[in-house]
């Protein structure tokens, strides 16, 4: 374990500084910023530039966030059944590919996905376009014959819209949908589900 005698304070205030100044910029363009690159930058002003370092602090976090990921059984029952008729596909915004694709895997999810695209590795966030291309092609799907599934109105809805792709807004971990839909101005989603295994019937009926 590398040591820098560096107060936690002073951490805290780069990193802020770090993220005003990179990261809500390249978010605010659509592009993502990686993990990684966000720590090499803070070391860099910090005059701690070291890759390994960076590393470190980035399966450090990385090893947090995954602590706190919560797996629901029934996902992998409903994308087993879906599975066998259509091909499936992650579209995802997400700083570490490596933690994301851990996490599907423990999920259990894995053996149920065509494709997974994630925003480090286009470079791309939701709602820009490029990144939905990327999971179109992957699928080689037909975009009017693909939903997409997501939480976020403006990332998931909106982008999928803008896309030519069917936006299927799910609202299990939104407190109150009524509330969001009222302050969102973008397109509306063409379906809206409180949980994944209503996609079961949407297939069907597609």
């Amino acid at each position: 374990m590398q040591r820098a005698a560096l107060d936690f304070e002073c951490f805290s205030r780069e990193l802020a500084s770090v993220d005003r100044e990179c990261r809500e910029r390249l978010l605010g363009e659509g592009r993502e910023y990686p993990t990684l690159e966000r720590f090499q930058t803070l070391l860099g002003r910090l005059g701690l530039a070291n890759d390994g370092l960076a590393e470190q602090l980035t399966q450090t976090h990385m090893g947090l966030l995954r602590q706190t990921a919560r797996f629901h059984p029934h996902h992998v029952e409903v994308l087993s059944e879906l599975h066998r008729s259509v091909r499936i596909g992650v579209c995802s915004n997400f700083s570490h590919s490596p933690t994301a694709r851990d996490l599907i895997e423990k999920a259990g999810l894995s053996p149920h996905i065509d494709v997974i695209v994630i925003s480090e590795d286009v470079g791309i966030r939701k709602p820009r376009r490029e990144i939905f291309e990327a999971a179109l092609s992957g699928l080689g799907t037909e975009r009017e014959d693909t939903l997409h599934v997501g939480d976020n109105l403006r990332a998931d809805v909106e982008g999928a819209a803008a896309s030519g792709i069917t936006p299927v807004w799910i609202t299990r971990r939104v407190s109150n949908p009524e509330e969001a839909l009222g302050s969102y101005t973008g397109p509306s989603p063409v379906h809206t589900i409180q949980d994944l295994s209503e996609l079961l019937r949407l297939a069907s009926s597609e």
